[in-house]
């Protein structure tokens, strides 16, 4: 008798231990930096081999950073205690540092970031003294640094892989392979994420970050009317617009007055989409006949009176015509198409960035990324010297080759000057047709001998668009420079374009996108401020080749600063960081 109670008492002994080290569930813990196993064995009242048994990877890799751990919860286990504090250490901001800079090489989100620091919320402070999570053992975890040749995104809520690469067009497997820990611990909420430099998608790029773009349609205040007077030089006594197809057999050569019509074409379906928003523009159009005394007629007659904006002419000394009338002295006026400067007036609105910007913008880019190991040559024309001495403060080590009387290159001089076993950077400074064709063909000579060169310039001029400089040849030198535009894909918008298609006939013009997307971002300014100059603070707006954020010029005067860096690849031009 005595044996068979031992017996029992033995086996539900047996199945007390038992039971005891079955989880009756799991907590899920994501791991944060400083943590340890004991850490967590402590934190959950659990043994570090429990722990283990549940995780395996942790034995194969070691506890890493965001891995999510399932830890087991055991039917006699007490309450987990509760967490202690974050242990902390000073950190001193430095000059150009953001919050998710610092979140990033910490390795952890704004939000956690700000949860330590309070007192950043509405920003950082040089010099100013915050909390950073201590490192337990300095030595486990591997600091990360951003990399300026790449761009940055941090994680929405509610996103996923798929959603971030419809969003960037970067898909899942090169997410995880920048970003070491990912394929473990998964998408995070405010999570940093390092993406490929050319990676941008419709977002914008700030300080290596993307963000979201303005969208103007978003704060709108409905319902909205604007009013816009359009000024084109059709010489309508000439046309007859009862047809498209008859007003583009009549304009079939390119000149300023298909040039109007196209920028027409476009500002009908910026009104149309417009309208689709809920803002109702009353257009009116005045036909210039690019005849400055008519304009004076249109202006002394009073038609031009009670408009929001008036958009154009497309002549600069026309445009500089019209804004010089103190009548409509109060009234924005928009040069719409010139690279040619305008005279800066009050309510004067450049909308195409100047030659001085655009090779600003260059300059700014190229300092940014030195690139201080290539071999730097610099070919400037008779016309281009002045520049030379820009150059030579940002490479030092630059060499300057100048042209024969002819504008040409001398071949032997150009090979004498590209080494084999640097990067080649040639910048060409010139408007000339023959200087460019003859460099690039040089240079593309030379590539075929095994050589690294690419070409920079700080302004491109539509001089490289002739057919005698071949696209594949710019596409060899992955030739970069600054535009005001940026060229739309295979991939774009194909629904403005067919669009476009369905309405007019043909696929449109750069004019014609050019006039839509000043036109909707016009619109839509006035639309949620009222009037132009107001509007000018909403930051920088994109549509499908064209972006837009006026500042001031003085005088109550603004020029369109926003341009693209661009890189010829192949037969693609394609979007370098901004």
């Amino acid at each position: 008798m005595k044996i068979r109670l031992g017996f029992w008492i033995f086996l539900l002994s047996f199945q007390a231990a038992l039971w005891a080290q079955t989880p009756q569930s799991f907590i899920s813990h994501k791991v944060r930096k400083s943590e340890t196993l004991y850490s967590l064995s402590r934190q959950y009242q659990v043994s570090v081999d429990q722990i283990l048994t549940y995780n395996a990877i942790v034995k194969k890799t070691g506890l890493k950073k965001r891995m999510i751990l399932r830890i087991p919860v055991y039917a006699s286990q007490p309450k987990p205690e509760p967490k202690a504090e974050t242990q902390t250490s000073l950190y001193t901001v430095q000059p150009k540092e953001t919050k998710w800079r610092i979140a990033y090489k910490n390795g952890i989100t704004v939000a956690e970031l700000e949860a330590l620091n309070p007192q950043i919320k509405e920003g950082l402070q040089i010099g100013q003294q915050i909390q950073l999570p201590a490192k337990e053992n300095p030595t486990d975890t591997v600091a990360l640094e951003v990399d300026e040749s790449f761009n940055y995104y941090k994680v929405q809520p509610k996103e996923g892989f798929f959603r971030i690469q419809q969003k960037i067009g970067v898909d899942r497997a090169t997410l995880e392979s920048l970003n070491p820990g990912l394929a473990e611990s998964g998408l995070q909420v405010g999570m940093i994420l390092k993406v490929p430099g050319e990676a941008t998608g419709q977002l914008k790029v700030e300080n290596a970050l993307l963000v979201e773009t303005t969208r103007l349609a978003d704060s709108l205040q409905l319902p909205a009317q604007v009013s816009l007077a359009l000024l084109l030089p059709f010489k309508g006594n000439e046309i007859l617009f009862d047809s498209v197809a008859r007003t583009k057999y009549q304009l079939s050569r390119r000149n300023l007055h298909t040039i109007a019509l196209d920028f027409y074409f476009g500002t009908l379906l910026a009104v149309e989409e417009a309208a689709q928003l809920g803002v109702q523009v009353l257009l009116e159009i005045f036909d210039t006949q690019n005849d400055k005394y008519r304009i004076k007629q249109f202006v002394e007659e009073g038609k031009l009176n009670g408009f929001d904006a008036f958009i154009g002419p497309l002549i600069p000394g026309n445009f500089d015509f019209l804004s010089s009338s103190k009548l409509l002295a109060k009234t924005p006026k928009i040069s719409p198409l010139s690279t040619k400067p305008v005279v800066f007036r009050p309510q004067v609105f450049q909308s195409v960035p100047s030659e001085e910007s655009l090779r600003e913008r260059m300059f700014e880019y190229l300092e940014k990324y030195p690139d201080t190991l290539a071999n730097v040559f610099v070919v400037a024309d008779s016309l281009h010297r002045q520049l030379e001495p820009r150059w030579k403060s940002l490479y030092p080590q630059a060499q300057f080759l100048r042209p024969e009387g002819s504008n040409v290159l001398v071949p032997d001089l150009v090979d004498s000057l590209l080494v084999d076993t640097l990067p080649n950077k040639v910048i060409l400074e010139s408007k000339d047709l023959a200087l460019i064709a003859s460099t690039t063909s040089l240079l593309n000579a030379q590539l075929s001998k095994g050589k690294a060169i690419e070409l920079f310039t700080s302004y491109k001029d539509n001089i490289y668009d002739n057919a005698q400089i071949p696209k594949e040849q710019l596409g060899a030198l992955k030739f970069t420079y600054p535009d005001q535009r940026r060229p739309l894909q295979e991939n774009s918008d194909t629904l403005f374009m067919e669009k476009f298609r369905l309405k007019f006939g043909n696929f449109p013009e750069t004019t014609a996108i050019r006039a839509h997307d000043l036109v909707l971002d016009l619109v839509l300014r006035i639309a949620v401020r009222g009037d132009l100059s107001s509007a000018t603070d909403l930051g920088r707006t994109e549509y499908q080749e064209n972006a837009f954020d006026y500042q001031s010029s003085g005088v109550d005067a603004y020029e369109n600063k926003a341009l693209f860096i661009l890189q010829h690849r192949g037969f693609d031009v394609v979007e370098l960081k901004k």
